[in-house]
């Protein structure tokens, strides 16, 4: 149903705070010029943290109306409260996501039957297809390769976006969760390995700012073509380390705001990147031939 290069994608954002509908819009076009294969918005790097209820859904349905059709839009509606979970759900499935995903409810800590539960009642409540997102280094819950392989049974719960950056977890689950269901790597400088081990494709934090290169590296890997997915990874790979070297988004936004796209708004508690970074981002846009030397 979906594979390639998914951009998780960044939610800009005004000097204040607010909302940047005009940058929004911008991006999308960005995506679906450059062959991104699908967007994934409201994400974590979408600061979905600090977005209320109303916002969250303004700009799934933003995205959507932006996307019109041309590109699959895949909605972040998790939540740690399973009946929260099941509104954004709702609201995003109303609004045309063409799917949605979900992350481990953090902080609460639920067990694998929790987990169970929570993602089965989402599942059963809403008719549309569902990805399940394992972040355990943002969550403090790890999502056990047993318990997916038992919501794998769920008709509408098509993949898992695992986040762990362990090859030796996503090749467990590639092979024990059959064909009919995708894993995604969520884990950008592990992800061409994942793909070439038999994952479907990497929901990107890179492909923000470098999306017809992802695309391409995830197309080549797919394909099966080691050489052509190591070459161009190699020339990002300073990205995907690059752009974790403060919390997630806050040097994807910086880089982001470096190319013209969008200011350099976000909101606390996450502040700007640190002046300490800035240099290193920007040689590494120049590095991936994003930004002239």
């Amino acid at each position: 149903m979906f594979q390639g290069s998914m951009v998780a994608l960044v939610t800009p954002m005004h000097e204040d705070g607010s909302l940047d509908e005009a940058a929004l819009a911008k991006l999308v076009e960005f995506h679906v010029e450059n062959a991104t294969d699908a967007i994934v918005t409201m994400g974590t790097t979408g600061e979905s943290a600090t977005l209320d209820t109303a916002e969250h859904c303004a700009v799934i349905r933003q995205v959507v109306a932006f996307a019109a059709g041309r590109i699959p839009v895949i909605a972040g509606t998790g939540s740690n409260s399973t009946q929260e979970a099941i509104e954004l759900t709702r609201s995003a499935k109303d609004v045309g996501a063409d799917a949605c995903l979900l992350v481990t409810p953090y902080y609460n800590k639920p067990t694998q039957e929790g987990l169970y539960q929570h993602f089965r009642a989402v599942a059963e409540a809403v008719a549309i297809p569902q990805i399940l997102y394992n972040v355990p280094g943002r969550t403090a819950v790890d999502m056990l390769s047993d318990t997916v392989v038992r919501l794998v049974e769920i008709e509408n719960i098509v993949g898992i976006k695992d986040a762990t950056g362990d090859l030796e977890r996503g090749r467990e689950l590639i092979q024990r969760c059959g064909d009919d269901f995708a894993v995604f790597s969520g884990d950008d400088a592990t992800a061409m390995e994942l793909i070439l081990l038999g994952a479907r494709g990497d929901i990107s934090v890179t492909a923000n700012v470098a999306p017809h290169d992802m695309h391409e590296m995830c197309a080549a890997a797919l394909a099966g073509d080691r050489d052509k997915a190591a070459a161009i990874n190699a020339r990002l790979m300073p990205l995907h380390t690059g752009l974790f070297c403060e919390a997630n988004p806050i040097p994807v936004k910086w880089a982001l705001y470096d190319m013209g796209m969008m200011e350099t708004g976000i909101r606390l508690p996450l502040t700007t990147l640190s002046e300490a970074y800035r240099d290193s981002i920007h040689q590494a846009l120049q590095q991936a031939a994003i930004l002239q030397a």
